[in-house]
């Protein structure tokens, strides 16, 4: 057995992953278990046909700290004014645009080159010490003999979105093939504490471990899938999956009060998270008061600024000049941070207004070795696409691009969109201190940089840390959850901020971490969610 810690949205995965400890795997190995369990009990939120950013910190293992970038990339047959013509807005989060007939949003024509079962199989290989078939079990099982609906996946399920995204029970029964999985045999979706099973999705995951991950690629799976594609007039084609490759990393280093913070490359969204530190870093925080009115002020221009520049500079490197040297020097974050205290406010532009996209998973472990893992995974918004017979939803990532020729995260083929996933690590000099992460849209940034400060500059620990009241500013409208006191809300529109409460008491994101000290490790499962925490038992054994 190896000791470790797995934090998780979901119960089932997070004990998927405690088992590969128990079986003597190590953090990798509880990551990928974990996260497979995910695509099955949390179908919508990930998938094998998604994409995502894995970090990886293995002092063990050939002492390697990098990323596996597997986002989804836009197909070879798009071009960059094809839906130029169809806008009707864009989200008011900047993460992704309403088209006429939600084109981008639903559907064939929304799906990237899925990259997650590709990064999962290179993880286990050259880092894990199980195999790939082993990990794949707990899975399986889900998949055959069912999961019970969960309070946050049918509360996802029954979602209607505001400002004009489709409801999320229509990605469950535009489709033949997924409404045979996802509705019952009266057309209602199942609701809590009701058991779902998918053998489609047991059938193929059996494939997979059998015949391994080229088939997916370059096998029976992918020509399954490219028949699929062709009949209805998708943009992904077989050269899509079998030209696909993940990208590795070194991390994105920055430092806050003296730690190190290692998050991951564009497109991710760890450069926004270490310039929203560096600003912050010029001001007390701890004296201002947590969530005062001058620090969610404070905290709320950071987060401005950092939107404002994601969205003029930010998008794949591959494909655009980005700027980032100044962005993250302490010469721009002194002069954001002097804007601040004189009391501008910043301005975030918006094309129209629409509705935010947050369906998305993380995963964080440890091990007694000191590996860890921080991964976050997701379709982005659902495609509502099954192909027959095969079990899973296919990522949605091309409602992200804009559609505006000439922008940065314009349509081009082979490229990826930005996307807020920050996986990070915070070091005390060479040791991991906190691994952190959150599912979330463009709240994912925000509620990582949070879960940092509360551990930073308020010395909470890892659950205090992430189930702190929350705030998220993604335009001009601070948004507040709704333990933020009303008495804060109304000082803050005193001094000239809009405000939005949430009905929410949790929300901007779920965030997840595992802090580690010298006594041991203390793990936070966001409250909002249905996840937990949880570390191999003291004195277990396998073949007890």
């Amino acid at each position: 057995m190896t000791k470790g810690m797995v934090c998780a949205p979901q119960p089932e995965a997070v004990e998927a992953g405690v088992l590969a400890l128990i079986e003597g795997g190590n953090a990798v190995d509880a990551a990928i278990a974990c996260a497979l369990v995910q695509t099955v009990v949390d179908p919508q939120m990930c998938g094998i046909a998604g994409f995502g950013s894995m970090h990886l910190f293995l002092p063990q293992i050939h002492n390697a700290h990098l990323f596996i970038d597997f986002h989804g990339r836009a197909p070879q047959s798009v071009t960059e004014s094809m839906w130029a013509e169809e806008i009707v807005a864009e989200t008011e989060d900047g993460f992704g645009f309403i088209l006429k007939d939600h084109i981008n949003d639903i559907g064939y024509q929304s799906i990237t080159s899925p990259g997650t079962l590709m990064a999962f199989a290179e993880a286990m290989e050259r880092y894990g010490k199980l195999s790939l078939t082993q990990v794949l079990d707990p899975a399986i099982e889900y998949c055959e003999t069912g999961f019970v609906v969960r309070p946050h996946v049918s509360s996802y399920w029954n979602l209607v979105e505001s400002a004009g995204r489709l409801a999320h029970s229509e990605r469950l029964s535009r489709y033949s093939a997924t409404r045979k999985i996802y509705l019952k045999s009266d057309g209602s979706l199942y609701k809590p504490g009701e058991r779902l099973i998918n053998k489609d999705m047991g059938k193929t995951y059996r494939c997979i471990a059998s015949d391994g991950v080229d088939s997916f690629y370059k096998g029976e799976l992918a020509r399954a899938i490219d028949a699929d594609m062709k009949a209805n007039d998708a943009l992904l084609a077989y050269d899509d999956l079998a030209n696909y490759q993940t990208e590795q990393h070194t991390p994105l280093w920055g430092k806050y009060r003296g730690y190190r913070v290692a998050t991951n490359q564009l497109p991710g969204g760890g450069a926004m998270v270490l310039e929203m530190l560096n600003i912050l870093e010029q001001f007390d925080l701890r004296a201002l008061g947590h969530n005062t009115p001058s620090y969610i002020a404070t905290v709320a221009e950071a987060m401005k600024i950092a939107t404002v520049d994601k969205d003029e500079h930010m998008g794949d490197p591959r494909f655009v000049e980005v700027p980032l040297d100044e962005l993250l020097s302490s010469d721009y974050a002194t002069k954001q941070s002097n804007k601040i205290k004189r009391g501008e406010k910043t301005h975030v532009p918006r094309y129209q207004h629409g509705a935010d996209n947050k369906d998305t998973t993380h995963v964080c472990t440890v091990d007694e070795y000191g590996n860890c893992v921080s991964m976050t995974h997701s379709l982005g918004n659902p495609s509502g696409v099954v192909s027959e017979g095969l079990g899973f939803m296919y990522n949605g990532c091309m409602n992200v691009f804009d559609p505006r020729p000439g922008r940065v995260d314009s349509i081009a083929p082979g490229k990826s969109r930005f996307t807020a996933m920050s996986p990070t690590m915070v070091f005390n000099g060479d040791k991991p201190y906190l691994i952190i992460g959150a599912p979330g849209g463009t709240f994912i940034t925000m509620g990582v940089l949070q879960g940092i400060l509360n551990v930073i500059d308020f010395d909470m620990d890892a659950q205090l840390a992430v189930s702190a009241p929350r705030f998220c500013v993604t335009s001009d409208v601070i948004d507040l959850t709704n333990r933020i006191p009303r008495h804060v809300e109304t000082e803050l529109n005193a001094i000239g901020y809009p405000t939005r409460r949430s009905h929410l008491s949790f929300g901007f994101a779920g965030v997840h971490a595992i802090r580690i000290n010298d006594s041991g490790w203390d793990g936070g499962a966001d409250p909002g969610l249905d996840g937990m925490a949880l570390a191999t038992p003291e004195g277990y054994r396998a073949d007890s």
